[in-house]
């Protein structure tokens, strides 16, 4: 029986039609799996100390030093508004070089709970993003990959941190 899929957008045909083969560091957030662009990771590090900012949004968790460079730290539990859960062994950091809404490019913190592993995922693997209905904005999501049965969420990291008030930060 052939099934029929709906087709990719341009944008995201636009995107995976770099190379058939893309590589996503995935993570877990309470029990859902997310991958990003491991061309976007500069590091993995565990879970420190993090300086409060005052008035900054609850996601924003703080500032951290890392070798002399004050990094921006977003907690994507609190940011995707997930229910709250105290840091264990695996909570971690990853340490993303996003580019910003006026072009230039920083390092951001990203506290998740736990990385699982690099994957290769070919671009036949990655569906469109399910259309949520009219009032939801799904625009930070690069596709759904389909892995070894289950379904992993591949964030476009630009516009997850774009859509926060993180360029508010000066440093």
């Amino acid at each position: 029986m052939t099934t029929l899929q709906k087709p990719l957008t341009t944008t995201t045909a636009e995107k995976i039609s770099r190379s058939s083969i893309e590589k996503f560091l995935t993570f877990r957030l309470d029990t859902e799996s997310y991958g990003i662009a491991v061309l976007k990771v500069r590091e993995i590090i565990r879970l420190q100390t993090i300086t409060l900012v005052p008035q900054m949004p609850e996601y924003v968790k703080g500032v951290i030093n890392l070798r002399g460079k004050v990094i921006p730290v977003i907690d994507l539990r609190v940011r995707f508004e997930l229910p709250p859960q105290e840091a264990t062994e695996s909570t971690c950091i990853i340490v993303v070089q996003v580019r910003l809404r006026s072009g230039e490019e920083r390092l951001i913190g990203l506290v998740v709970d736990a990385v699982e592993e690099v994957l290769n995922i070919a671009a036949t693997d990655i569906e469109e993003t399910p259309n949520f209905g009219s009032h939801l904005s799904a625009d930070y999501i690069f596709g759904m990959a389909k892995i070894k049965g289950g379904v992993k969420t591949l964030l476009d990291i630009d516009i997850v941190i774009n859509d926060t008030d993180i360029d508010q930060i000066v440093l």
